[in-house]
């Protein structure tokens, strides 16, 4: 490969990188193109972006981008895919649902601005909450108050009101 073409591919590998939050590496060694292939139409459904790259390509990238990706330096070895991603835990929820014995497995991931090394921590990986998810569990968080002092006030108006009417009907002695 000319030394052109391998420039143009590590400035494109670091500009997906910076364009997308989270990235995955994946252990692809054991696949055949027909499971490749499969994986990437996958990936496609669930808005994931697979690239194969050559380790050392990779590791001039990240070596190029601001962010330090040392961590993720020693998992460069064997055929590497990479899954670009928005939503921090997409990949580790197809890798866990598609992953039979450990094929694809997980090398690494930079999700959330933090470094997951090796494949016993896809379950981390698989629990932590996207962005919608959290703002939903917030949003619930501040409704909860608010609708139970909404409901008192309802509940203590219909008795003051229940109260006046029973006082109002009731005979005068």
């Amino acid at each position: 490969m000319r030394k052109e073409d391998k420039c143009a591919i590590i400035e494109q590998i670091a500009a997906t990188v910076k364009e997308y939050g989270h990235f995955y590496l994946i252990d692809v060694t054991a696949m055949d193109a027909a499971a490749t292939s499969a994986l990437r139409r996958e990936c496609f459904k669930a808005g994931i972006k697979l690239m194969v790259v050559k380790n050392k390509l990779l590791h001039k990238a990240l070596e190029g981008l601001e962010e330090d990706y040392s961590p993720v330096y020693a998992c460069l070895k064997g055929t590497t895919a990479v899954m670009f991603t928005n939503v921090a835990n997409a990949p580790a929820k197809l890798l866990k649902d598609k992953a039979k014995d450990g094929i694809p497995g997980l090398k690494a991931a930079y999700a959330e601005e933090s470094f997951y090394i090796g494949a016993d921590q896809l379950d981390s990986l698989v629990a932590i909450k996207s962005k919608n998810e959290v703002i939903a569990d917030i949003v619930a968080l501040l409704q909860s108050p608010a609708k139970n002092v909404i409901s008192a006030l309802q509940s203590g108006g219909n008795t003051i009101h229940g109260l006046l009417k029973t006082l109002g009907e009731r005979p005068e002695a």
